[in-house]
């Protein structure tokens, strides 16, 4: 009997994801544990393996697509001693309607023509056709039919370079960037003449035309959200619209910290010519908060309707800037390792970060997290909440000031650090105190070491 392959939940929130890349191909037999494929969620690119046993018959969703829901078929495995041509013959009665049927269901322009009733599932997901003024058509992926509809790009004048000839995302790009072929003026004309008059300033809640409408045609490129994008969006909107953020500030001298970094530093053992660790002021941050949230265990919380959640370890996530947007991944247990393991640690999930390369428990969870723009120059900021956390440690930059130490001017290296807090469960006077603990971390660093 053929074996179902489908789209993994490669994380509890997952609805969809990428598939990026076949590791296998048509004919490749596979065993229980082998990679087989390569999936991009929101915020990383993770592995596939073969679960099962057997001969890949058919791959049914190509490289490259994009949003394929969880459970959907993706690919088919023939069993042993199972007829491969049988079990791929078999699997397009199996496989769910393609993505590309759900894009009429999008709310259609102000006085576009209705959609046509949808016809019933093709056999197989094969990617949709357009047909062109000569009666040939042009197979695309979803997402390259939207931005061709969006940039007024005509689909069948564009070449594709996916799977047999298949038009994607890339091509569409390419074709607004070397001003392809545009659809038929009538097709642009219409949902212009429904919208509104051009305002001096978008109302709340417009729609996407009438915010186009604000600028000059031909002066600026539509350039899609990416899954990354969108998530960050929606939890940026959901923190500050349900977390009643409360700031704290305060400035923490740090020459004490700095000349205790270049000592530990110095005197890092050697292996193979390079030094075990190399401790950053960032490294010493992370410890000074997990620490803090240690001495203040009632800051060291998140809150539920029905309850208060104490943690018992302060998991502190880091923010890690990657193309397109953030990711925050989480020092464990931070409380308890010492500097060079949290320095070792965050160079290792700071690098597969970037290359997204990171598993969900990774930089899911955790209890707070530290935000630190002080190596881009920043001043001073303060940062949003990311929910469920209750707090967030926006860190500046270290730099020289004239400070009055016993009635008398003197220059010290100060850096000022905003901690936001959920005032739903940490109050200002109890954000101050754990503000006042990690000043004294940082400027007391050998509390540090015991």
């Amino acid at each position: 009997m053929p074996i179902n392959i489908t789209m993994p939940a490669l994380s509890p929130t997952m609805e969809e994801g990428n598939l990026a890349k076949w590791l296998v191909k048509e004919g490749d037999k596979v065993k229980s544990g082998d990679v087989i494929a390569e999936i991009e969620t929101d915020k990383a690119t993770m592995e596939v393996e073969a679960v099962d046993e057997g001969t890949v018959a058919k791959i049914v969703v190509p490289a490259g697509t994009e949003g394929v829901k969880v459970n959907a078929l993706i690919a088919v495995l023939a069993g042993e001693g199972e007829d491969v041509a049988a079990a791929a013959s078999g699997a397009g009665s199996a496989a769910p309607a393609p993505k590309a049927a759900a894009a009429p269901a999008e709310a259609p322009k102000a006085d576009a023509a209705p959609a046509p009733a949808p016809s019933a599932p093709a056999a197989a997901p094969a990617p949709a056709a357009v047909s062109s003024a000569g009666g040939a058509r042009t197979f695309s992926s979803p997402l390259a039919r939207r931005l061709a509809k969006e940039a007024g790009i005509d689909l069948s004048a564009v070449a594709g370079t996916g799977p047999h000839g298949r038009v994607v995302k890339g091509d569409i790009e390419a074709a607004v960037a070397g001003g392809g072929a545009k659809a038929a003026p009538a097709a642009v004309a219409a949902p212009q003449a429904a919208a509104p008059a051009p305002a001096a300033a978008a109302p709340k809640g417009a729609s996407d035309e009438a915010v186009l409408k604000l600028f000059e045609q031909g002066s600026y490129e539509l350039v899609p959200h990416d899954g990354m994008r969108k998530t960050i969006a929606r939890r940026l909107v959901e923190s500050k619209q349900t977390v009643p953020h409360f700031y704290v500030s305060v400035d923490c001298e740090l020459d004490a910290l700095m000349a205790l970094r270049a000592q530990l530093n110095d005197a890092a053992p050697r292996k193979d010519g390079a030094p075990a660790y190399k401790l950053s002021v960032n490294d010493m941050v992370i410890k000074a908060m997990a620490l803090a949230l240690r001495d203040v265990p009632d800051a060291n919380v998140s809150w539920t309707e029905n309850a208060m959640v104490k943690h018992k370890h302060a998991d502190v996530g880091v923010a890690v800037s990657i193309p397109g947007g953030l990711i925050t991944p989480i020092v464990r247990k931070a409380e308890e390792k010492t500097l060079s393991t949290i320095s070792n640690e965050m160079r290792d999930l700071g690098k597969r970060a970037k290359d997204r390369k990171l598993k969900p428990e990774e930089y899911q969870g955790g209890t707070t997290s530290v935000s630190n723009m002080g190596m881009m120059g920043v001043k001073n900021f303060a940062a949003v909440i990311n929910p469920p956390h209750a707090t967030i440690l926006a860190v500046g930059a270290g730099e020289q000031r004239v400070i009055v130490k016993n009635g008398e001017m003197a220059i010290a290296t100060v850096m000022t650090v905003t901690l936001s807090t959920d005032h739903r469960c940490v109050d200002g006077a109890l954000g101050a105190e754990l503000l006042q603990a990690f000043k004294g971390y940082i400027e007391n660093p050998m509390g540090m070491l015991v």
